[in-house]
């Protein structure tokens, strides 16, 4: 699976167990909504940094959002 889809899937899947809308998480990760949109759907390929800053809300590493 295409690395985008796999950590689109992870982010998806963590964001809807904590409940959370896109707008949500998007504002706790410090990260426009829009992008967070594009990011679910593989369509970014976000920077090293801002894979941080979208496993920080969920209380993991950066590396889990892409196993």
């Amino acid at each position: 699976m295409d690395i985008r889809l796999r950590l689109a899937r992870n982010i998806r899947t963590l964001r809807q167990e904590k409940g959370w809308s896109q707008e949500d998480y998007a504002d706790r990760a410090d990260i426009h909504r829009t992008y967070v949109s594009d990011i679910e759907r593989g369509r970014r390929n976000p920077t090293i940094t801002v894979l941080e800053k979208l496993a920080v809300p969920f209380g993991v590493t950066a590396s889990r959002l892409l196993d």
